[in-house]
């Protein structure tokens, strides 16, 4: 894992497309308090089969936990899976600039696998092919380097979030991955509009949750199998599992800008990066509870929480629903 996401961001930044300057967010009396009511309605979603009442000693125990794996970096990265080797060669091999489409097809095309799921990308909804493509090479110039090296790195972290466990980490782990894949496309469109970088912000939405899952398996083994259904504690839970996610990040030479993006989504001062995560986590999130029938279009997290270019992202994530 160690060093080569950084041999592959070497010319990321070159790489974001020109794109329409993000407004500043709609002027709501408390923004903060905005973000803390999605991110309770969501928790209260993503865990309402398996949430209940616990003690406050229950509570303090499980963040405690996290908390003191967050200060244990070996530890909390030895609990989830590592990157394939074969993808993390080819994401190296993307920060080449000047890599040809054939040289990248021969590539991916090691992997059966691999070439099915370049080539399902490429005719997917958001690409919008006006003739179905075929070829694996046809896949890899519709996707271009930026589009390929998004695919690699979601390919890559799939099983980190989808981890094979029992309980309550299992039974939130289809949402957790679609929160992660929604997180990552709209932190990367909102990226150039705070000039932030478009992949690095991308990286940061894919590996935010990855704490998540370490805090669901520590939450069911102290309830036995449940987990506190407390929209207070939920916002408290998804804050210390960031740390936990950075630190990993960290752990894993991580580009620093990421790890720090990561470690301060939400800060109203964070760095532009940061921001661009914020952003994405919450229209994410909203994606979701729209999705699920939770919240409707006018609900005032949405009229009020985003403002138009940030709505027209929620609307575009629409295409990434399975």
């Amino acid at each position: 894992m160690k060093n080569w996401i950084g041999r592959m961001l070497g010319g990321s930044g070159k790489e974001a497309e020109a794109a329409a300057v993000v407004s500043a967010p709609a002027t709501i009396e408390n923004d903060e308090e905005m973000a803390n009511q999605v991110h309770a309605t969501y928790y209260r979603w993503l865990t309402a089969s398996s949430g209940f009442n616990a003690t406050p000693e229950q509570e303090a125990q499980i963040l405690a936990e996290v908390r003191s794996l967050a200060a244990d970096p070996v530890c909390a990265s030895g609990l989830v899976p590592r990157i394939p080797e074969l993808v993390s060669q080819l994401l190296t091999a993307l920060s080449d600039e000047n890599i040809s489409t054939s040289a990248l097809s021969a590539q991916v095309g090691r992997d059966l696998v691999l070439v099915a799921e370049v080539i399902r990308e490429a005719n997917s909804a958001y690409y919008r092919p006006m003739t179905p493509i075929e070829t694996l090479e046809g896949a890899v110039t519709m996707l271009g380097l930026n589009g390929l090296r998004m695919l690699l790195a979601r390919i890559a972290f799939r099983p980190l979030v989808r981890v094979k466990v029992q309980g309550v980490a299992r039974q939130v782990a289809p949402n957790v991955w679609k929160h992660s894949e929604r997180c990552a496309f709209a932190a990367s469109v909102m990226a150039p509009g705070l000039s932030a970088g478009v992949f690095e912000s991308y990286l940061a939405g894919l590996m935010q949750n990855l704490g998540l899952q370490v805090a669901f398996q520590v939450a069911d083994r102290i309830c036995e199998g449940k987990v506190p259904g407390s929209s207070e504690f939920g916002i408290e839970l998804f804050a210390a599992s960031r740390q936990l996610s950075s630190v990993i990040a960290n752990h894993w030479d991580f580009p620093p800008e990421v790890v720090e993006a990561i470690e301060q989504a939400g800060e109203a001062d964070g760095p532009h990066l940061a921001q661009a995560l914020a952003q994405g986590d919450r229209i994410a999130k909203l994606r979701l509870l729209l999705d699920a029938e939770v919240i409707e279009e006018d609900d005032t997290l949405i009229t009020q929480g985003l403002n138009g270019f940030q709505r027209r992202c929620l609307g575009k994530l629409k295409d990434l629903s399975d």
